[in-house]
This record gives structure tokens, sequence and C-alpha cells, in this order.
């Protein structure tokens, strides 16, 4: 009886485990999607920032020319 209370407990226990590594998987992956959302924001910044400096670039040239 004590090896089936024991396999028992040790099950529980297992899982008790498995859920708490469960959770800071998805806290974690939260926090990545987070950071990429973050990231595209400043990319398209910096993307539109790009584009207005050839628009000007492209115009100063066009008047030399």
């Amino acid at each position: 009886m004590f090896w089936a209370m024991l396999a028992v407990a040790m099950g529980f226990v297992g899982l008790a485990v498995l859920a708490v590594l469960a959770i800071k998987v998805f806290v974690e992956a939260q926090r990545l999607a987070r950071q990429v959302a973050d990231t595209t924001r400043q990319i398209n910044v910096a993307a539109e920032e790009l584009e207005r400096a050839a628009v000007h670039v492209a115009r100063a040239g066009g008047d030399v020319v």
C-alpha cells in the first residue's frame, strides 16, 4: 500500500512541476511577443524615416542635375 501511495504522490508532484514549467513558458512567450511587437514598431518608424530621407535626397539630387 505504501508504494501505491508513493507512486500517486510522485505523480502529483510531477504534474505540479509540469504545470509550473508550463506557466513559466507561457509568461516568457508573452514577453517575447511584446518584444517582437516593440521591435517591429521601431523598424517601421526607422523605415518611414529612411523613406522621408530618401525623398529629400532624391529631390536634392534632381535639383543638381
